[in-house]
């Protein structure tokens, strides 16, 4: 087997890693110049912004059996995610296996069943092809009726607040960028303002002192009603009536949507540094007008409205594209396309490191089995083909295309440690992949090493 890795983000170390514990060779193709993905600001296109912090705490993140040091804090910095995601390469040694300034231009199925991918107008061919290179790189910008005359960027072009200092200016959308950016821009803006279509359900980032994810986790897995009918008392205790600052009353149920986890953006709220405004209705010239009749003068305004998904160096035709989402068995294997894969195209309710190592797992194997289990391989496709598993775990997500093909974390590990049970596939598990940590990864294996005598 010969496999085309596409990305060297965190998607593509993980599914790289997994590849590499089997044996499989494999071309790993990254366009820009280091590891990284979006955590690497220098990368053309990331949308990360100086202030960004992981929304999963550090001690639920991170990649399977490799834990973050515990110098890092709880909710861990951009930096931090980019130190942490090279000392990953570094201790697998995955960095030796990338092409940099490798940008993929085409990949093409053959009538042969091979795959050719194209690099700077080179092809060659492969036996499968997986596309690493994640949901958060292309702009989704929204239009409204009239011209603003002031400035428009989108959120992926937010860096920090210093090119607004004493401007007015509109943030739209509010899902945690959104919620960060107008936290920036609270001190350092003339004024801030947010515009909004729908309510939100907050959780803090800490509930008795103890991350909010980590305070779940440790808790007994509950079903949904159950875990709604406890959590929406208690958060009504800590964050209170967040309408009484502005923000329209949620029209979905806890856990329906992604919640809100800034502390910040609650206290510039009740202190009147960012104040909330109703969808937007036009714009004139710097006037903007709301759908609730009001209207502002704006200087600048940043979208926040979210990313398209797209793989475009693969024909559309090759994946089924239904609500704006790729929607692929296990959010990794297309259906339509047999030697296609796809890890770190899913969106979750929980941190995903962990969960795209539970795909380059099942990825892997299924890539594996081609050449040596022919028979479980063909198992695997029917089941690509005809399973169609509820990975919702009973939350009814509200209906956008970014929530088409959301899922539950803890309904997809479950289904996933199914599979790899009745497939007999190689289960994670602590000291899976140590025979993969070299020398190179000294300070990394001893974290690992330690991690586990704590256990």
């Amino acid at each position: 087997m010969k496999v085309a890795v596409i990305g060297a983000g965190p998607a593509g170390l993980s599914i790289a890693r997994a590849l590499k514990y089997r044996g499989i060779d494999y071309d790993q193709f990254e366009r820009h110049s280091a590891i990284g993905g979006i955590w690497d600001q220098t990368n053309p296109g990331s949308p990360r912004y100086d202030s960004a912090h992981f929304i999963s705490s550090r001690d639920c993140s991170g990649f399977f059996d490799f834990p973050m040091p515990k110098t890092f804090p709880d909710y861990p910095s951009g930096d931090n995610i980019l130190e942490y995601s090279r000392s990953f390469a570094n201790a697998f040694d995955l960095k030796r296996g990338i092409q940099f300034g490798a940008d993929v231009q085409s990949v093409e199925q053959l009538p042969s069943g091979k795959w050719q991918v194209t690099v700077a107008g080179k092809a060659k061919e492969y036996d499968a092809v997986i596309a690493a290179t994640g949901v958060n790189w292309h702009a989704k910008l929204p239009k409204h009726e009239g011209k603003f005359s002031g400035e428009i960027i989108h959120s992926n072009e937010y860096r920090n607040p210093e090119r607004f200092r004493g401007k007015n200016v509109l943030v739209v959308g509010l899902g945690n960028s959104g919620a960060d950016i107008a936290s920036d821009l609270a001190p350092v803006a003339g004024k801030t303002f947010v515009s909004v279509r729908r309510g939100y359900h907050f959780i803090p980032k800490h509930v008795f002192g103890v991350p909010a994810d980590e305070f779940s986790e440790k808790g007994p897995t509950m079903p949904i009603w159950l875990e709604r009918l406890l959590f929406t008392p208690l958060l009504r205790l800590l964050v209170g009536d967040v309408t009484r600052w502005g923000l329209p009353k949620p029209d979905h149920k806890l856990f329906e949507s992604h919640p809100l986890l800034n502390s910040q953006f609650l206290h510039h709220l009740q202190h009147g540094n960012v104040k909330v405004k109703a969808d937007i209705d036009r714009f004139d010239g710097k006037k903007v007008l709301f759908k609730d009749g009001t209207d502002e003068q704006i200087d600048a305004v940043i979208y926040a409205t979210g990313y398209d998904v797209k793989m475009p160096y693969v024909p559309d035709e090759y994946v089924d594209w239904s609500g704006g989402r790729p929607q692929m068995y296990m959010n990794a294997f297309p259906r339509k396309r047999e030697g296609l894969y796809a890890v770190g195209f899913i969106e979750t309710n929980s941190s995903a490191y962990t969960l795209i190592d539970y795909i380059s797992n099942m990825v892997a194997s299924h890539v594996d089995d081609k050449t040596k289990r022919p028979e479980r391989y063909q198992e695997f496709q029917k089941m690509i083909a005809n399973d169609h598993p509820d990975l919702s775990g009973g939350i009814k997500f509200i209906a956008t295309d970014r929530h088409s093909n959301y899922t539950e974390i803890n309904a997809y590990k479950k289904y996933a440690r199914k599979l790899v049970k009745k497939m007999g596939w190689p289960k994670l598990k602590t000291g899976l992949f140590d025979s993969v940590i070299t020398a190179d990864g000294a300070a990394a294996k001893q974290a690992v090493l330690d991690y586990k005598k704590k256990k």
